[in-house]
């Protein structure tokens, strides 16, 4: 999933939990969300492995199913 500028609209490079768009030279925080009720995820983080948890009943997460998106 790519993800665009809020402010001109191109391509975002993704690092980490921030994103830098290379033409308007911002950076912009970027949330995982849950794919079945769209709220933001709490991020797990052991021994090297993140994982995804949905608080409002979906469970754990696979990080192939997250949506990514520019935090506003």
């Amino acid at each position: 999933m790519e993800l665009n500028c809020p402010v001109c609209n191109h391509p975002l490079e993704r690092q980490g939990d921030k994103a830098h768009c290379a033409q308007c030279e911002q950076d912009h925080a970027v949330q995982a969300r849950c794919p079945e009720c769209h709220k933001p995820l709490e991020v797990l983080k052991a021994c090297g492995a993140v994982d995804y948890f949905c608080q409002n009943g979906h469970g754990l997460i696979s990080k192939k199913r997250v949506e990514f998106v520019v935090a506003p």
